[in-house]
């Protein structure tokens, strides 16, 4: 009986055993499976249990952990501390011997009669997290700095996201726009274009950069650069950045240097030959010809169709000669009413001596030269007047008047031999007016010269313009050299200046079709139905342009973003042909 009881009682035993194996079990893998390191003493300072995340921060195993002093394992321990003061101590950083940074909190073991019995301490690895703070400390920095940058820069500097909304603007932009900050955080970034299409959607639509683009925005209607880039992190479209250049000050200097330039071109001739462009050889011939005849005093007669340079010639002669410090004077003798161009040019002695004379300008251009454009227009009275001027010594022109006696420069594109067949102009005048003839080459024949002719015409029409076009394609080159050009390089320049009218915003080449579009409006008509009299190319472009201009704003009620868009023309480009012709 008493062997059935003992049999009873170990199996009770091996039953309660095994349930205290299998929760201790359990316990041991809940604490292992734990992500935070835990480390226990007994109360010598001995450790008695550590857990599988803190034998790895540790670099140790329990094996070799378990029965040794806490100081071997961790020389600067608090834990032994808490078993004196049996207070819980909570989050404090340690750094182990291995580098490793942790937070620690500290816990005493008391018993039910109070009594201290052990310590353990639950720890976390926070390197990753305190380099994460130390980095996120750097970009606060480093925030600071481009934000301290931007803030400085004189340009104005705008940011949108991805969408389209503003998220970042600079004191510089405030300034130019006069749009606060309120204004244009988070809001779409057309909030700042008075007409037209904003650049920041272009960029966001394409994800490729706009420069160079012309503008003019705020109040005040300043004049700005604009240049705007897509802003790409890890192949993913997040923005756009934009920095606006004001101009406005440059461009009044500029249009105040145009000024003084034309100022100075009405005082005195400032073309040289160096201003005619080409090397094929007949402008070659006549540039070598005309540096002759700009050695003496002798009448030069200039011939070649209307806009081939007879001007430029004239001036450039005038600039190589010894009489470059005298007036150079331009007569255009078919724009002078035949009623008084007699008067304008030769003056007249009044009968009565205590009248002032009048004089000339002929008289004017004393010691210098004169420039007599199309003199094939001149009535025969003038020309037989002009005979007589040039058949005169000094000393018998104007008894009241001594002086080096004008150089004369005509020019005509008229057929001067048929002229003087059907009676229109005096053969002896011919005579006397040919004694050096030079004769300008039309652009047709020289075509290999437009490449350069067009480069040097593309400068002059940036500067009058305000624009930075810097070059023609290779296609639109080639369509230039296949026109025949009836114009010659005044017609060039009308067709480039058109071109310029028809580029897209932000591009700087001029293509095909820019030239293709403005040879068509060149071409339209060039019969004496579109050329009225005593009118030239130019002018007649011009009047049309204008009309065209007007009829567009009218039919828009002056709304330049639809009149643009009507045109097919940059909003830009409407206003630099607004304020040409005084539309504005």
């Amino acid at each position: 009986m008493q062997s059935v009881l003992l049999i009873d009682l170990l199996k009770t035993n091996e039953q309660f055993f095994r349930r205290i194996r299998t929760e201790m079990d359990r316990q041991r893998m809940i604490i292992n499976s734990i992500d935070e390191g835990m480390i226990g003493i007994d109360q010598k300072g001995i450790v008695d249990f550590i857990n599988e995340s803190a034998c790895r921060m540790l670099e140790v195993s329990d094996f070799n952990t378990i029965g040794k002093s806490i100081f071997e394992i961790i020389p600067d321990s608090k834990l032994v501390r808490v078993l004196d003061t049996k207070k819980a101590e909570l989050n404090n950083e340690l750094v182990l011997p291995n580098g490793l940074t942790i937070i620690s909190s500290r816990y005493p073991l008391i018993s039910s009669d109070g009594e201290t019995f052990g310590a353990f301490a639950v720890f976390k690895d926070v390197s990753e997290v305190v380099k994460l703070a130390e980095e996120v400390t750097d970009l606060k920095s480093i925030k600071t700095m481009l934000e301290a940058i931007i803030q400085s820069s004189d340009d104005a500097i705008s940011v949108v996201d991805e969408k389209g909304n503003g998220v970042l603007v600079n004191r510089a932009y405030t300034r130019i726009t006069g749009l606060s900050e309120d204004e244009v955080i988070g809001k779409p970034a057309t909030v700042d274009i008075n007409e037209g299409e904003s650049i920041h959607m272009k960029v966001l639509e394409t994800q490729k950069p706009i420069r160079g683009v012309n503008m003019r925005i705020g109040e005040d209607n300043r004049d700005v650069i604009v240049n705007v880039a897509p802003i790409i992190v890890n192949n993913q479209m997040k923005g756009s950045v934009g920095v606006i250049h004001d101009i406005t000050e440059m461009r009044n200097l500029m249009k105040e240097l145009d000024w003084a330039k034309q100022i100075i071109r009405k005082l005195e001739s400032t073309f040289t030959f160096s201003d005619i462009h080409g090397s094929s050889a007949d402008i070659r011939l006549s540039i070598d010809q005309a540096k002759i005849a700009a050695k003496s005093d002798i009448p030069v007669l200039l011939r070649g169709e209307p806009g081939s340079g007879k001007e430029l010639f004239a001036n450039a002669i005038h600039s190589e000669s010894n009489r470059k410090s005298s007036k150079f004077i331009r007569v255009n003798c078919t724009a002078i009413d035949p009623s008084v161009i007699e008067r304008e040019l030769f003056g007249e002695i009044e009968q009565n001596p205590s009248i002032p004379v009048k004089l000339g300008l002929f008289d004017e251009a004393m010691s210098g030269s004169i420039f007599l454009d199309e003199v094939t227009d001149l009535p025969l009275s003038v020309q037989s007047r002009l005979l007589e001027h040039l058949k005169q010594r000094p000393t018998q022109m104007n008894e009241h008047l001594k002086f080096n006696p004008v150089r004369i420069i005509a020019a005509t594109s008229k057929n001067l031999e048929k002229a003087i067949h059907e009676g229109s102009f005096n053969v002896d005048l011919y005579y006397a007016l040919n004694r050096i003839t030079i004769q300008i080459p039309s652009l047709r024949t020289r075509k290999a010269d437009i490449p350069e002719i067009a480069a040097q015409l593309l400068k002059k029409l940036n500067q009058e313009f305000g624009m930075n076009v810097g070059e023609i394609s290779g296609e639109a080159m080639n369509k230039l050299q296949q026109y025949e050009w009836p114009g010659n390089v005044r017609e060039l320049e009308n067709v480039l200046s058109r071109a310029m009218i028809y580029i897209g915003p932000g591009s700087s080449i001029i293509q095909a079709e820019d030239i293709r579009r403005s040879l068509f409006t060149s071409e339209v008509k060039t019969t004496e139905e579109i050329l009225p009299e005593k009118s030239t190319l130019a002018s007649v472009m011009d009047d049309y342009e204008r009309s065209v201009l007007e009829k567009a704003l009218e039919e828009h009620n002056g709304n330049k973003s639809l009149t643009a868009n009507r045109l097919g023309i940059s909003l830009r480009s409407l206003y630099y042909k607004l304020e040409k012709f005084k539309l504005i």
